[in-house]
């Protein structure tokens, strides 16, 4: 079981806290009474690196917000190797799976960095469940997450190692499961990371990623990948195209 850090109450709702957790679309589109009450009702929770929110196997907890840092959602391997499934960033809420089906964490959730949390309790989360509004929001949620699970399954049985690794940068310039509606140029991700990710090795990565680079989609930096031709890329993750 993971050792839970303390929590703080949050004080008031400001206006830069509302606009920090609006970067993220899903939460941006909620009614502001949803909003404000998500944010009225939550806890501050402070994580180290390396730190964990939760592990697989641990008791409901509560519904997560990302307010600071980045968080990974991984799991271990038969053989001790981590699998990373994906990378959580500022505005990203998450956790409401447990608490919809009563069942125990189904990954681990890890501080990459400094990071801070916002703890919406069970108890908060399921009275917002009684409006219809707020339930159809998480539904909408659920619904992308499935979409892009099977986009993952379908990327590891059909599409070529190249395509897998050019079609999740892409993703991943959206902010993973965040989704926004502009890409950015430059993925905050490693190339250890990102093979955890694919399921790959860091070898086998780094020969597709140079041959992105010689075909002008990507330029590798330090414990980030910048995306020097969408177009190029896209074309890359689909060759059928």
């Amino acid at each position: 079981m993971s050792v839970t850090p303390a929590t703080e109450p949050v004080s008031r709702v400001d206006a830069a806290l509302l606009a920090r957790m609006s970067v993220n679309p899903w939460f941006a589109a909620l009614l502001p009474a949803d909003r404000q009450g998500l944010l009225h009702q939550a806890e501050r929770m402070r994580l180290q690196p390396g730190e964990m929110l939760f592990r697989q196997g641990d008791a409901l907890g509560g519904f997560y917000g990302l307010l600071s840092g980045r968080l990974k959602i991984s799991s271990l391997r038969e053989d001790g190797r981590e699998a990373i499934f994906v990378l959580l960033e500022v505005g990203n809420w998450f956790g409401e799976i447990s608490l919809l089906d009563r069942q125990p964490r189904t990954h681990d959730a890890t501080a990459l960095v400094a990071s801070e949390v916002l703890v919406v309790p069970q108890a908060a989360f399921a009275a917002r469940m009684e409006s219809a509004a707020f339930a159809r929001a998480i539904a909408h949620m659920l619904a992308g997450r499935i979409r892009s699970l099977y986009g993952m399954v379908e990327d590891a049985a059909l599409r070529s190692t190249r395509a897998r690794i050019a079609r999740r940068l892409l993703l991943l310039a959206r902010g993973d499961v965040t989704m926004a509606d502009h890409a950015r140029p430059v993925v905050p991700v490693s190339q250890e990371a990102l093979a955890m990710m694919l399921g790959m090795t860091r070898q086998t990565l780094s020969k597709e990623l140079k041959v992105l680079v010689a075909e002008g989609a990507v330029a590798l930096r330090y414990r980030r990948i910048e995306i020097t031709s969408a177009a190029r890329l896209k074309a890359l993750s689909d060759p059928s195209r």
